[in-house]
């Protein structure tokens, strides 16, 4: 069971998106560059010219970890923290979860694609390895 995020003006948009199939991420209407999380400036130019639009979805695994440890009584393990790098921009990164593999199939690199976890209004994005 994964917790549910505080809600934001800033953030409403990501962490609701998914109740459409969505993955929304701020993006500048100025320079063009996406950022993450989502802020009310570009982290570019710093335009105010910001908006949440939807991304593809699809992305890499850039690094991840395996947690065993069961830090909260709703928490199964072992369960993979990884940071996912969206395809739409180099460094465009997520902190997420890996599912549908098993955790010691987890590799740097290893091609994935979104899917949200339902938890009351929020849609949690979390990430399945695609089969090629």
């Amino acid at each position: 069971m994964l917790p549910i995020p505080l809600i934001t003006e800033d953030n409403e948009a990501f962490w609701t998106g998914g109740r459409d199939g969505r993955l929304l991420i701020v993006r500048c209407q100025e320079c063009g560059n996406y950022s993450h999380p989502p802020a009310p400036r570009c982290s570019v130019c710093f335009s105010a010219n910001v908006a949440p639009l939807p991304v593809s979805g699809r992305g890499r695994v850039y690094s991840f970890t395996i947690n065993r440890q069961q830090w909260s009584p709703e928490l199964e393990v072992p369960y993979v923290l990884a940071v996912v790098e969206l395809e739409e921009q180099p460094e465009l990164r997520i902190f997420t979860n890996i599912v549908g593999c098993p955790v010691d199939r987890v590799t740097i690199g290893m091609p994935v694609t979104v899917e949200f976890v339902e938890r009351g209004s929020v849609f949690l994005p979390v990430f399945r390895p695609v089969s090629v």
